[in-house]
């Protein structure tokens, strides 16, 4: 049960994509947000708590998340840190502390032009544009407030995430506006989907982001194949 949920919590879509790092870019402003968690593991209903920080200062970025659930304390850690460029963030390190296990980094050597996986010890080739489970989302944000004009449903996004043992493509597609209630009231949303094609085990993403509120993700739902899920709704926002 433990291990599904941890893999749902990382944050682990086809259609005609635009390119990341050849995209306009639009950091938003360092914040802190802090979630309430529902899930749904093997039969066993789960709560918890997710707090998720986000900096730049123009030259760098840090983003972090700390997941701990009831009775059982802290989860999952996670970090990515790197500069910024014209294409947006440029990860240089993703680390993952999962539940009774060690810490594993993955890091992209751009003097070797190689992504170096933390589990096991492979490479791959940096491109350039790729990003890590961290990353992914802040990328999406910037790019999604520096195009919001011209955001519509069927819009979508490709980047190539790093996670642990290796690199895939995750295709972002926005599905539709909606309105949510959360501890901050009612938000009007931009709700985005990444999709696994039918045949692959990955799990679907839903990402629910608040334009008036800096387009920060407000709801996130990680769900399996076989329904299970795991889901943060926020709680506070606080900018930093």
């Amino acid at each position: 049960m433990m291990l599904a949920l941890l893999l749902a919590l990382s944050l682990a879509y086809a259609a005609p994509a635009i390119s990341a790092p050849k995209a306009a870019v639009n950091m938003p402003p360092a914040v802190v947000l802090n979630y309430s968690i529902t899930a749904r593991q093997s039969g066993i209903t789960l709560s918890g708590r997710s707090r998720l920080l986000w900096q730049a200062d123009g030259a760098s970025y840090l983003t972090t998340a700390e997941t701990s659930a009831m009775l059982l304390g802290k989860i999952l850690d996670e970090r990515s840190e790197g500069t910024l460029d014209a294409g947006g963030l440029a990860p240089a390190a993703y680390t993952e502390k999962r539940f009774r296990k060690s810490a594993s980094t993955t890091s992209f050597d751009r003097s070797a032009r190689l992504i170096r996986f933390g589990e096991t010890q492979q490479t791959q080739p940096l491109q350039g544009g790729e990003q890590d489970r961290a990353s992914a989302i802040w990328q999406l944000i910037s790019v999604m407030r520096a195009e919001k004009k011209a955001i519509k449903p069927g819009a979508a996004w490709r980047f190539v995430v790093a996670g642990q043992r290796d690199a895939d493509p995750w295709t972002f597609i926005v599905k539709s506006r909606e309105r949510i209630t959360t501890a901050l009231g009612s938000l009007d949303t931009l709700h985005i989907v990444r999709t696994p094609p039918p045949d692959a085990q990955a799990r679907r993403l839903d990402i629910w982001l608040a334009p008036s509120v800096e387009w920060y993700p407000v709801r996130l739902r990680f769900e399996d194949s076989n329904g299970e899920y795991i889901e943060q709704l926020i709680e506070s926002i606080t900018k930093q």
